[in-house]
């Protein structure tokens, strides 16, 4: 009896593992039906046995392990490629197929059964959704973007264009993620600042560039918002 209810409790996972990751496999994510059904799988395991060795108090305990483990593979998930990232949703459904995991080997297979449900409603219901957001022009006062101020400065004045540089983004409160300094043609270093991902509004980067061009050190000063933010 023991036997069958462990092949119930894994074959459920498998399942409904498999369920979430065939669509994350149609869609060519990083981590398809293979991977998500090794999570579920796993994770019911691991559940399981806690259950069956040391009753309800191991299976907690276990679970907590998992949710740590899944962490450290959805991680694996995520790619940064310049200023985008990619993976997000693939390490959040990671998180949903071990979920639906430890359900199942707690012996909820309603339980696990609902969270697959939910878990697909939100990779399939939610896209459509999410293309027509995408599609709504972007608005400078509401939206939240990244955006990158440049300017030009002779190389010999390198190091009083760069403090001057600070002090007026600081002024306009332009507050600085990541800055670069990169030679430009012979003689002029390109300064550029990313900016931190907040409601920067237009009038506020046009009077800071206005008033990086006013100093004499600066010899073109211009922004640009970084694709895919906001």
């Amino acid at each position: 009896m023991h036997f069958i209810h462990t092949l119930l409790t894994l074959l459920t996972a498998s399942i409904l593992g498999a369920a979430i990751g065939y669509e994350r496999q149609f869609r060519q994510r990083t981590a398809g039906l293979r991977t998500n059904t090794l999570v579920a799988t796993s994770a019911a395991i691991f559940v399981h046995l806690a259950m069956t060795i040391d009753g309800s108090g191991g299976a907690v305990r276990v679970i907590s392990y998992v949710v740590s483990g899944v962490g450290f593979l959805g991680a694996g998930a995520i790619m940064k490629e310049g200023m985008n990232i990619r993976g997000l949703n693939t390490a959040a459904t990671l998180w949903g197929s071990a979920a639906v995991g430890a359900c199942a080997g707690c012996g909820l297979y309603g339980d696990a059964l609902a969270a697959t449900l939910f878990v697909l409603a939100a990779n399939t219901l939610l896209r459509p959704l999410v293309n027509m957001v995408n599609k709504q022009p972007f608005n400078d006062v509401n939206g939240e973007s990244t955006y990158q101020i440049c300017v030009i400065a002779f190389e010999h004045e390198q190091r009083e264009a760069l403090a001057k540089f600070k002090q007026v983004l600081q002024g306009e409160n332009c507050f600085i993620s990541h800055l670069d300094i990169e030679p430009f043609g012979d003689d002029d270093v390109e300064i550029t600042a990313t900016l931190m991902p907040a409601s920067v509004t237009t009038p506020v980067l046009d009077q800071t560039i206005n008033k990086l061009l006013n100093d004499s050190m600066m010899k073109q000063a211009y922004y640009s918002r970084i694709a895919g933010s906001g």
